[in-house]
């Protein structure tokens, strides 16, 4: 993360802090003075969470498109390329799963308090969400929508689902065609993914008004509870990223064939870095020299590192999902199996259109579109960007590990021979 990322992401955490503490110290005024006061936050939060949510669906098609379309290529380019991201599909898809039942059984046996969680529904109350997909899908409406009878409309209608499952299917179509062909679409793509990068940049510079005014709006109707609700977030999400993380230890025992003493010593400068600057791109050049430590072979860790890093977070699918069950927590949303179904197949794909990103636009781009295929209502999500800040450290401390955890089970086999 860049020293301007980081100034931007701890103004907008202050911008929260505030927010919530301007709120709830206008309970303590009369309603004549503390309605209009929300009325106008919620109108400036409301304003800064449209222009985020327009970005969702053109950054779905785009990104999805360009990391099928690279991801193909690369896997064309010999063994290990093709045996990583096997590796990476089949994690990404167990993390998904695992994240799904994680929150549930993590908000079972560490509960938010009945009083908090109440006061807290009542601050989000005030936050508009009409325009959220508010059904909760069964098994058969997730069955029924998975194929989409028209992909505009999926779009138009937040149909998050059906949507994806259309545009992979493009994506895979587009790596079959040869040549000028395939270019064109994925140059194009790639020309609508960088201007909608453009345009989120831009809304996100505005982020710390946003966040200032959705948060006064849930500090005035939650109180004090407000903090005690994000502090119990970040500490739910943090949990899941760590048992990823630890998944990589395992990984690189099992597979790897590592004793868990050296890997553990190699890891400690990748892991270093990645605390410090919340970026797995950053954390590259240590990871290098730890797979060397290692013992693996170099023209493998030239390979399958720089590809874990372009393709692989292997805790974005549990830790986005987290967020979305979190969410459904706090708005006192019931999930059925239909609900669990269609994050996990939007969480598992999510991965792959979010790599390389900065935090706050991966939060954006992974999660909410998780959320809308969850009958979720996104709006909460704009005041947990300004919490990003800590569990991403969690993120990234698990993408690393597990990015030469397998980099060096895709390499086991010719290590071995």
């Amino acid at each position: 993360m860049t020293p301007k990322a980081q100034r931007s992401t701890w103004l907008v955490l202050g911008a929260l802090l505030v927010g919530l503490l301007l709120g709830a110290l206008a309970t303590q005024a009369g309603d004549g003075v503390r309605e209009p006061m929300v009325r106008v936050a919620s109108t400036i939060g409301g304003l800064w969470l449209d222009a985020l949510k327009m970005t969702v669906i053109p950054l779905i098609i785009a990104l999805l498109i360009t990391g099928i379309v690279s991801g193909a290529d690369h896997a064309r380019a010999g063994g290990i390329a093709r045996r990583s991201i096997l590796w990476f599909v089949v994690l990404l898809t167990a993390s998904a799963v695992f994240g799904a039942f994680a929150m549930p059984a993590l908000l079972n046996a560490f509960p938010l308090p009945a009083e908090a969680a109440e006061a807290l529904r009542a601050g989000l109350a005030s936050v508009d969400s009409k325009a959220t997909a508010a059904s909760v899908p069964t098994v058969q409406d997730w069955l029924k929508s998975v194929v989409p009878t028209n992909p505009i409309a999926a779009a138009a209608n937040d149909q998050v689902l059906a949507l994806v499952v259309f545009t992979a299917i493009f994506a895979f179509a587009v790596t079959r065609i040869e040549g000028e062909g395939r270019l064109a679409i994925a140059r194009f793509f790639k020309g609508v993914q960088d201007a909608m990068l453009i345009v989120v940049g831009w809304v996100l510079w505005l982020a710390p008004i946003g966040v200032l005014g959705l948060a006064f709006a849930v500090g005035a109707g939650a109180g004090g509870a407000a903090f005690g609700a994000v502090l119990h977030y970040v500490v739910m999400v943090s949990i899941v990223g760590i048992i990823v993380m630890l998944a990589g230890y395992a990984i690189a025992v099992l597979f790897g064939r590592w004793k868990l003493g050296e890997f553990a010593r190699a890891m400690i400068p990748p892991q270093a870095v990645a605390i410090s600057t919340q970026s797995s791109l950053a954390s590259l050049p240590a990871m290098l020299e730890a797979s060397r430590r290692l013992g693996l072979p170099q023209r493998n860790a030239d390979v399958s590192l720089p590809l874990a890093v372009a393709l692989f977070r292997a805790t974005g699918p549990a830790m986005n999902i987290a967020v979305a069950i979190y969410v459904a927590y706090w708005m006192g949303i019931d999930l059925n199996a239909g609900n669990l179904i269609a994050g996990i197949a939007v969480a598992s794909v999510a991965s792959y259109w979010a790599v390389s990103l900065p935090g706050a636009l991966s939060f954006v781009t992974s999660i909410a579109p998780i959320a809308l295929a969850m009958g979720i209502p996104i709006e909460p999500l704009a005041l947990l960007i300004a919490v990003e800040v800590i569990p991403d450290i969690f993120r990234t401390l698990g993408n690393v590990t597990l990015d030469v955890a397998v980099s060096g089970a895709a390499a086991r086999g010719e290590r071995d021979d």
